[in-house]
């Protein structure tokens, strides 16, 4: 029955040589599973528990939730063929669910690895342009700004008396983010060498290119991923990675959900929750390496 569902795919409907030959490759391998579990059993006699179990043998080898389901597409495609064409009398994969796709984790730096960054001098220099690049990425960490927040700041954002910034985020919606003593020390070492600087300077915003002008989030990108890669080995570097490590840090120091997401300007609490399951993974990580019998 494969090979007429197989000749069906190519000639009838014309689909490509590589949707044929992974739809082939599916079948022919839950085939190969009912059988081992019994020979007696047939396409027109398994149900849909053989289905899930075979689903579940998947994810148990490792298998992606997005690989079962596409193995579970085909089964449907040819029960559905199959039924049509009278070579089976019911479809028992019409009622089985699919598993739900993993949503991916976001990615974040170690707070060891942000300690190692920012605390030992060699890392950074004297000039201008490593200090903005200092500023900016203990900026990103201590606050959870988006890069056009960041880029977005002008000087009368920030409130040195009350230690906090004004920021406007998505939709001009804008919120106050606090900061603490050390980020105001940063900021105003900051201030005293772009002023030094540019004597003259045209613009309002916090941070200047070495040209004078408001800083891109193209050249911010540019300097966090640069000082992330002396610290970290992640493919991404990015300043979405310092934000996302704001949102674990505070959740793994014992912060609230519902204080992360004011901080970070999320519309839903739901947006937020993803960092509850990052670091929920690296509890366990904590517990299989701690515990003598995990």
């Amino acid at each position: 029955m494969i090979d007429k569902f197989i000749d069906y795919l190519r000639y009838e409907r014309n689909r490509s040589e590589l949707t044929v030959e992974s739809y082939g490759r599916s079948l022919r391998d839950f085939e190969t599973y009912f059988k081992n579990r019994d020979s007696q059993l047939s396409w027109e006699s398994v149900d849909s528990d053989i289905i899930r179990d075979w689903m579940e043998s998947m994810m148990d080898k490792g298998d992606m939730a997005s690989t079962v389901n596409r193995c579970l597409s085909a089964v449907r495609s040819f029960y559905r063929f199959a039924l049509s064409r009278g070579l089976v009398k019911h479809d028992p994969s019409h009622i089985v669910k699919g598993p739900k796709k993993q949503k991916m984790l976001p990615q974040y730096v170690r707070e060891n690895e942000m300690d190692r960054l920012l605390d030992i001098p060699e890392m950074w220099g004297d000039a201008y342009k490593d200090i903005r690049a200092r500023t900016i990425i203990i900026l990103i960490y201590e606050t959870g700004l988006r890069r056009s927040e960041l880029t977005g700041l002008n000087d009368a954002d920030v409130d040195f008396v009350s230690r906090q910034l004004k920021v406007t985020g998505k939709r001009n919606k804008q919120r106050v983010i606090p900061f603490g003593e050390e980020m105001a020390a940063e900021l105003q070492h900051y201030i005293v060498a772009r002023n030094a600087q540019f004597e003259n300077r045209m613009e309002d915003a916090l941070f200047l290119s070495d040209k004078g002008r408001r800083v891109t989030p193209s050249q911010v990108y540019v300097t966090v991923r640069k000082y992330l890669s002396k610290v970290t080995t992640m493919k991404k570097r990015s300043p979405h990675v310092l934000r996302h490590s704001f949102a674990t840090a505070m959740l793994n120091n014992g912060a609230g959900i519902e204080s992360v997401r004011k901080l970070l300007g999320h519309e839903s609490v739901a947006t937020t929750e993803i960092y509850t399951h990052t670091t929920f993974e690296q509890l366990k990580k904590v517990y299989k390496n701690a515990h003598p019998r995990a």
